[in-house]
């Protein structure tokens, strides 16, 4: 499975594992799972629009491909 960056499109991203990916989101105050423009914005871009900063956005996109895995093994 290809690894989640901050460039990844939020859409994109919340495709793979909602529950997962949403959790970890809203855990750093990102709210954009049912945005408008979640099928078009980056994760950096998201993040940044609601103010986190960049130290975040990384910690952010480590959770996110650990919550992703954990949900793909779960699945198996």
């Amino acid at each position: 499975m290809k690894k989640i960056t901050k460039e990844t499109i939020i859409g994109d991203a919340v495709e793979i594992a909602p529950e997962a990916v949403g959790k970890v989101f809203a855990d750093h105050g990102l709210h954009c799972i049912g945005c408008h423009v979640s099928p078009y914005e980056t994760i950096e871009q998201g993040a940044r629009g609601h103010g986190i900063d960049d130290k975040t956005i990384d910690k952010m996109i480590v959770e996110i491909n650990k919550a992703i895995d954990k949900y793909k093994k779960e699945k198996e």
